[in-house]
C-alpha cells in the first residue's frame, strides 16, 4: 500500500500538473493508460491487504484497527480511481472523432 500511495502521488502531479506546466509532455492516451494501471493497483493492493489481513476481531488493538482502516481507505480510493477512470474514458471516447465534421455547405447564389 506504500507503494500505491507514493505511485498515485506521482500520477497525481504528472496528471494536474504537467498539461499546465509542461504540456509538451502531456499525452492524453499515456494519462489514461496510466489512470487504468493506477486504479488496478488500489483495487490489487486492497485485495491483498484484505486476503492476508483476514477478518480479526480487534477488541481495541490499535494495530488491527489501523490495518483494517488502510483497508478501507484502499478500497475508497480504488472507488475514486475508478470513478476518474470512468470519466476521463468516456471524455477521450467522446472526443476521438465520433462525431461530424461535416456540414451542409450553402449553395452559392446565382443572380439573376
Amino acid at each position: 500500500m506504500l507503494f500505491n500511495s507514493i505511485w498515485s502521488l506521482l500520477v497525481l502531479a504528472y496528471l494536474f500538473l504537467s498539461p499546465l506546466y509542461f504540456a509538451r509532455f502531456f499525452h492524453g492516451i499515456a494519462a489514461l493508460v496510466i489512470e487504468w494501471i493506477t486504479m488496478i493497483f488500489w483495487f490489487a493492493g486492497s485485495i491483498a491487504l484484505a486476503a492476508w489481513w483476514g477478518s480479526p476481531r480487534c477488541d481495541g488493538n490499535t494495530y488491527c484497527g489501523s490495518t483494517e482502516a488502510a483497508i478501507a481507505f484502499g478500497f475508497f480510493l480504488w472507488a475514486l480511481f475508478a470513478f476518474l477512470v470512468f470519466v476521463d474514458t468516456m471524455a477521450f471516447l467522446r472526443g476521438r472523432g465520433h462525431h461530424t465534421t461535416t456540414a451542409a455547405q450553402p449553395k452559392p447564389y446565382v443572380g439573376a
